[in-house]
């Protein structure tokens, strides 16, 4: 699986994510964080299949409506969290002076579904905790996870939806049992890896203890 790794705002330093099959040409972009010409372009040869939210917070669900205008793809985010798709006020856009409505969600997904780039699976872990329809999407040693994990953090839990203790559950249940070598490719800021993380993250790793 090929990826290619975006940033069409620079405000909030969202992490946007092209993945491709390279046999298929089949191709997702995972969160699409403003209406920008470069989400097209990067698809250029490529059949964008899925637009995929790893979870509905303004500062990852701002170029959807733009490339369900332009594109055939299909609009995909956890079912706990399509309504905030469509309110500005639960997608928290309205704290930034925005109003912020997408287009509404196509697939509604859950734990444990898998989506399909040519024969590549990428499957669909429920992270709740920094939202509540918060996912990773694992393919490969490849693991997406928006605002769930963090290089040498976490995603905020003090927002609508959040909650400290359901975080780091899913994170020790869903995600430190994967492989160490896991690459990791959060919402904000560097990748890291499952191993990394493991032993030096302050908020459950060894250092921690």
């Amino acid at each position: 699986m090929k990826y290619k790794t975006l940033n069409v705002l620079p405000t909030f330093g969202t992490n946007t994510y092209l993945l491709w099959d390279e046999i298929s040409k089949e191709a997702m972009l995972i969160d699409p964080a403003d209406k920008s010409s470069l989400l097209l372009d990067v698809i250029q040869g490529l059949n964008l299949k899925y637009i995929v939210n790893t979870h509905g917070h303004g500062d990852h669900i701002g170029g959807n409506q733009y490339l369900k205008e332009n594109t055939q793809a299909k609009l995909a985010i956890h079912e706990l969290d399509a309504a905030m798709l469509i309110d500005p006020h639960q997608n928290l856009s309205t704290h930034w002076g925005a109003q912020l409505i997408s287009a509404a969600a196509d697939i509604m997904l859950t734990d444990g579904d898998i989506l399909k780039l040519g024969d590549k699976e990428i499957k669909v872990i429920h992270t709740p905790g920094h939202s509540r329809g918060g996912i990773c999407l694992l393919v490969d040693d490849l693991l997406f996870c928006g605002d769930t994990l963090f290089a040498g953090s976490i995603g905020r839990t003090d927002l609508p939806g959040g909650d400290y203790a359901t975080l780091i559950n899913a994170i020790k249940t869903k995600l430190l049992v994967l492989d160490e070598s896991t690459k990791v490719f959060p919402g904000h800021g560097p990748e890291t890896t499952i191993e990394d993380e493991k032993v030096g993250n302050p908020f459950f790793g060894l250092m921690a203890r």
